[in-house]
């Protein structure tokens, strides 16, 4: 175990480096110049030379990523432009709350999608499961700032119990959360239905229910506790997802997470506030597939993480 935590923790140090080494190369190859974004508008070559020199801009591509690694290895990523300080610090302040309403919308996807993929497995193919399955990919099939939007207007304008946007108390929460989550209950519910009932048909399961087992325990044991890795491994990976921002719904409810600072980056060509929040969102997602594998061994004994199962 601790070997194949060190071999995926090296492995995940130099996926961020390549990561953050792409869009390093990337955004300077990007059309626009950031010394325009704060000089003013009617600026010489001159001003904005001499802007471009204070940005560290000045130098050729190879020279600055140079100058950039340099600065990665002391956990110095540079001074952000707009907000004038340390870009590292601007995103780490940002992440708790990326981090919470990522936790919140997963927690809710978790409660609502299993049960309600459990109750379309138990009834698949009648009538009412067809009508949850539709309603299911409707769900699925709006887009979040749409969903986002006719949320805000029916609980901040014509019904106004929650906050429109902010994060300044807890209720706050609730209209960023349950627009994340509905495209995920969408997509994990029919996931579990997808393997409730390729599992509840399985031969073994025949086997159970010919030796007069009762049937909650086939479903909770043999068809929910053989679905357990898959639908495990979606959460992480729509959690994982989530921590890189839910840039719309920051957006749409002024969340201030880091989607919406990676707009104002993006907006302003803010070089070490980009970089830095790439650098910080992608070590947490890798960190949270991470620990879905260490989950694995827990969930089904016969997975051993690191060794090679197929002898």
């Amino acid at each position: 175990m601790v070997r194949y935590v060190a071999k995926r923790l090296g492995q995940s140090a130099l996926v961020v480096l390549l990561t953050v080494s792409t869009v390093f190369v990337l955004i300077r190859m990007a059309p626009g110049d950031p010394a325009t974004a704060f000089a003013a508008p009617n600026a010489s070559t001159e001003d904005l030379a001499e802007i471009r020199a204070q940005l560290g801009l000045d130098g050729s591509i190879p020279a600055q990523y140079l100058t950039f690694l340099g600065q990665l290895f002391t956990g110095d990523l540079g001074t952000s432009y707009s907000f004038r300080a340390p870009a590292l610090d601007v995103v780490l302040g940002r992440v708790p709350y990326t981090i919470t309403l990522a936790l919140a919308a997963i927690a809710l996807t978790a409660v609502v999608a299993l049960p309600l993929g459990i109750w379309m497995s138990r009834r698949a193919d009648s009538a009412r499961e067809t009508g949850a399955n539709v309603a299911v990919v409707a769900a699925q099939s709006m887009p979040e700032f749409w969903s986002g939007i006719m949320l805000l207007t029916a609980f901040s304008v014509l019904l106004p119990v929650l906050p429109a946007s902010g994060f300044t108390t807890w209720s706050g929460l609730v209209l960023p959360a349950v627009t994340v989550a509905l495209l995920q209950v969408a997509l994990i519910s029919r996931l579990v239905r997808r393997e409730m009932v390729g599992n509840l048909t399985a031969p073994h399961v025949a086997v159970a229910r010919a030796h007069g087992i009762p049937e909650h325990r086939i479903l909770w044991r043999y068809a929910l506790g053989n679905s357990a890795i898959p639908v495990l491994t979606a959460l992480g990976t729509r959690f994982a997802a989530m921590l890189n921002g839910v840039v719309v719904v920051e957006v749409v409810f002024n969340w201030p997470g880091v989607g919406s600072l990676v707009v104002r980056a993006l907006e302003t060509r803010d070089y070490p506030l980009i970089q830095a929040t790439v650098l910080v969102t992608a070590a947490l997602a890798i960190l949270a597939q991470l620990l879905v594998d260490l989950l694995y061994p827990l969930l089904d004994p016969r997975v051993r993480l690191g060794r090679d199962t197929a002898r």
